[in-house]
């Protein structure tokens, strides 16, 4: 049975922008509450009745989101520029090699405004 499983987990994080012109807000440091939704999907296993084990799926992403919360984002490999896309790609990046049915990451810096990333 096809199934989609999400694990959603929050980070809070300091960042600027610095592609942003002189005077935008977003150059300046400032945070956010992030959300992160992490998409596996896959066929259900007939004999567990699941796609994965959620403990599984929290150890998997424990490392990452002990890197994100509370970081000064710009400081990490790789997030120069951490913009809400640039920081869906490191998300996805570090967690496939653990999560092989991963379909997607959505991140989302506000409630109202994220991204979605499935590594294509």
């Amino acid at each position: 049975m096809p199934t989609r499983l999400i694990r959603k987990f929050d980070f809070h994080a300091a960042h600027f922008l610095p592609g942003f012109p002189e005077g935008h807000a977003c150059r300046t440091v400032h945070g956010h509450t992030y959300q992160c939704e992490i998409v596996l999907e896959g066929d259900t296993d007939p004999d567990t009745g699941m796609l994965v084990e959620f403990d599984e799926v929290k150890r998997a992403l424990a490392p990452v989101e002990a890197t994100l919360d509370h970081a000064m984002l710009n400081e990490l490999e790789g997030l120069a520029n951490p913009t809400t896309e640039v920081l869906a790609k490191w998300v996805y990046d570090r967690i496939k090699p653990a999560l092989p049915m991963l379909a997607c990451v959505r991140l989302f810096e506000t409630p109202r405004n994220g991204v979605e990333y499935d590594g294509g």
